[in-house]
């Protein structure tokens, strides 16, 4: 195999079960968006038949991946995070030049990607996700015996992951969708994002090197270029493919849905799409405006607004209060200076949509920052409605990826919680309130009932760009938002999106898998007779 991309090299390749593999379907090279400058690697893509080679090692791979022991899945992926975090000086310097983010943010997304691999590999060591239940024969029941009743989740096939363009690490070749499926048993095939080719490479290169040292079958992993729509087409359609993760614009996912339910099996699409993830400014919370607009403007601007949690729109209420809150806003926005977009094409999706906004009837600009330097620094902006137009216009709904915000003016609580109904499913829904205030916190309360039905996770206080990763975290939420509102594609719950449960009656201990067996040689926590058997770890 290749080593890792360095200046004087000029092709890199996909990583195919265990191999580089030359494309047929032409190369691409990395620009730096800070400049509009190519690189001089060059990757070459993979046609459709090329991209096969991929799944039949992965169909190949899943026999013998899915039954290793949990232990061996969790010793790889630790190995995996570990060659990352060995390769990270290069990652870093390779996605600054690709991405034109900054070193600081490359440096915490660098470690949120091995901690996240080493978080699923506790989960796979664990096994807790295998969910077993066992219900014993009860041969002397009336009036019928029960039959003896064992339950396991299993993996559920190979899996296509689809890199994002915002993430280069944390959502990408080494990211949650890939360690997810990973730590379910699932090779991965991964399509890496033209954007970034050169971080995919070193990545994509410290995985299939702890592929061969862990032992395991070459086909776990693969990496992949090709033409974006027709290399991921070709992916969803393959047969030997029995699910997609993906993070990406709305029409990206829901091409890959149609095509995914169009196939004669059809496999589960988890696809990340569109998120404008509501604020709402109750009034008592209007008595800190200075430090709350200090808040906005930075959660609004942090990476150029190109997070899935930035924050599109921000609800303040109408009169005096909310007017100085506004201004306050508008003071500071305009102090700030535009940073440097992932790419020139996302750069233009985004002034494409600011515009499309302000010519909107009952649109009206707030306030406006200073273009960044460069043609992909466009300055943030805000600008402002009321109630009635948001809810008559459909087009407000709509995300525009970068520092671009809507602020919605209401009248009353009434009118709040009419426009919440009226809101599409979101990631992130937050509330500003003062905890004391019996007024807001009795508004607050009437809302929650609404908000849960429209987003994934609900903050009080706080801003929704940052996720934790974790057990408890939910990244996920109503169409747009995702395509099955009900599951996470960040922390361990994840994993749950690759698996299935299978149940087995009668089978006699000889046949029975590990995870099901009365001497639990895993040592995991069971469901047995209804209750929670907590086994000792080793």
């Amino acid at each position: 195999m290749s080593t890792a991309p360095t200046d004087q090299d000029t092709t890199y390749h996909s990583l195919v079960d265990g191999a580089a593999l030359a494309g047929t379907a032409g190369s691409i090279r990395a620009v730096n968006p800070a400049t509009n400058g190519e690189g001089e690697t060059e990757f070459t893509l993979l046609d459709d038949d090329q991209v096969t080679k991929a799944t039949e090692a992965a169909e190949q791979a899943f026999a013998a991946y899915r039954t290793i022991t949990p232990q061996q899945r969790s010793a790889f992926l630790t190995a995996a995070a570990a060659k990352i975090e060995a390769s990270g000086e290069q990652i870093i310097t390779t996605a600054m030049a690709e991405t034109g983010l900054p070193q600081q943010r490359l440096q915490g997304e660098l470690a949120r990607t091995v901690n996240q691999l080493r978080l699923f590999a506790k989960v796979a060591e664990t096994g807790d996700h295998l969910g077993v239940r066992i219900e014993p024969a009860l041969p002397d029941r009336k009036p019928l015996p029960r039959p003896d009743l064992r339950q396991r989740k299993l993996a559920l096939g190979p899996v296509a992951v689809f890199g994002a363009s915002n993430f280069p690490l944390a959502f990408s070749v080494a990211g949650g969708d890939t360690a997810s499926a990973l730590a379910a048993g699932c090779p991965v095939v991964f399509k890496a994002h033209n954007a970034h080719p050169g971080t995919s490479q070193i990545v994509g290169q410290a995985i299939c090197a702890a592929v061969a040292e862990q032992g395991l079958p070459s086909g776990v992993f693969s990496l992949v270029y090709g033409h974006g729509k027709e290399v991921g087409q070709a992916l969803v359609r393959d047969p030997r493919i029995k699910a997609v993760g993906f993070t990406g614009s709305r029409s990206g996912g829901t091409a890959l849905m149609e095509t995914a339910a169009a196939r004669s099996e059809p496999i589960p699409v988890y696809a990340e799409m569109s998120s404008i993830n509501p604020i709402f400014v109750l009034p008592s919370a209007l008595e800190k405006s200075e430090e709350l607009a200090s808040g906005f403007v930075t959660s609004l601007t942090g990476s150029a607004g190109q997070l899935c949690t930035a924050p599109g729109l921000l609800f303040v209420p109408e009169g005096p209060a909310g007017d100085a809150f506004v201004e306050q806003i508008s003071q500071q926005l305009s102090e700030t200076t535009g940073s440097t977009m992932l790419t020139p094409g996302i750069c233009a999706s985004r002034k494409r949509g600011e515009e499309t906004l302000a010519e909107l009837p009952g649109v009206a600009q707030v306030a406006r920052g200073a273009e960044g330097s460069g043609e992909n620094a466009p300055a943030a902006a805000v600008y402002s409605t009321d109630v009635s137009t948001f809810l008559s216009t459909a087009a407000l709904s709509e995300e525009i990826f970068g520092s671009v915000c809507l602020v919605i003016r209401y009248a009353n609580a009434a009118e709040l919680t009419e426009a919440v109904t009226g809101l599409e499913g979101q990631l992130t829904a937050t509330l500003h309130l003062d905890e004391e205030n019996a007024d807001d916190v009795a508004v607050a309360r009437n809302l929650l009932p609404h908000l849960e039905l429209k987003a994934g996770r609900i903050l009080v206080g706080g801003w929704p760009t940052g996720v934790d990763v974790g057990d408890a975290i939910v990244h996920g939420g109503p169409f747009p938002a995702t395509s099955d509102g009900r599951s996470t594609s960040v922390g361990t719950l994840a994993i749950d999106r690759w698996l299935r449960p299978v149940a087995y009656q009668n089978l006699p201990e000889a046949l029975q898998p590990q995870e099901v067996r009365e001497s639990n040689p895993w040592h995991l926590t069971r469901r047995i007779n209804g209750e929670y058997q907590l086994a000792s770890r080793k």
